[in-house]
């Protein structure tokens, strides 16, 4: 495969996470996802592996409508069967009566395996504010 066959096969994993996110399907959330993923993401705890597909219902559950995820200053890097991606993420919707809008920073790590791209790593986080509140910086804009 060449890196223009790969990075489109990416692509398409990242598209069919957000589509998964907007239907709030959380068994195509989890199926891209290699089982024994590194979990990194916003919420607690510090770490885990492997995406629960329970808890990412409920997760879901907690949302009205469509939850928005568009990406910007998306950046590839694949070499053979291992790919990393970074960019800035917008997520939208209204969570629990409250309308939502935050950007957040996020590394994906890839392993192609058995023909399938599945993401091995996955590192979401905020900025936090460095002023002794240590306040989440989640209404920062790129």
């Amino acid at each position: 495969m060449n890196s223009t066959t790969d990075r489109a096969e990416i692509e398409s994993v990242l598209h069919h996470l957000a589509k998964a996110h907007t239907d709030h399907d959380a068994d195509a959330i989890v199926e891209s996802y290699a089982p024994d993923a590194v979990i990194y993401d916003l919420a607690p705890p510090l770490g885990r592996r492997g995406m629960d597909r329970d808890n990412i219902a409920a997760w879901l559950a907690g949302w009205e409508g469509p939850i928005r995820v568009d990406s910007r200053d998306v950046k590839f890097t694949i070499d053979g069967n291992l790919a990393f991606v970074s960019a800035l993420n917008r997520m939208r919707g209204r969570q629990r009566g409250a309308d939502q809008d935050m950007w957040y920073r996020t590394t994906l790590c890839l392993l192609k395996a058995s023909g399938r791209w599945l993401i091995v790593c996955d590192h979401a986080s905020v900025p936090f504010y460095m002023d002794g509140s240590y306040r989440a910086a989640v209404d920062l804009q790129p």
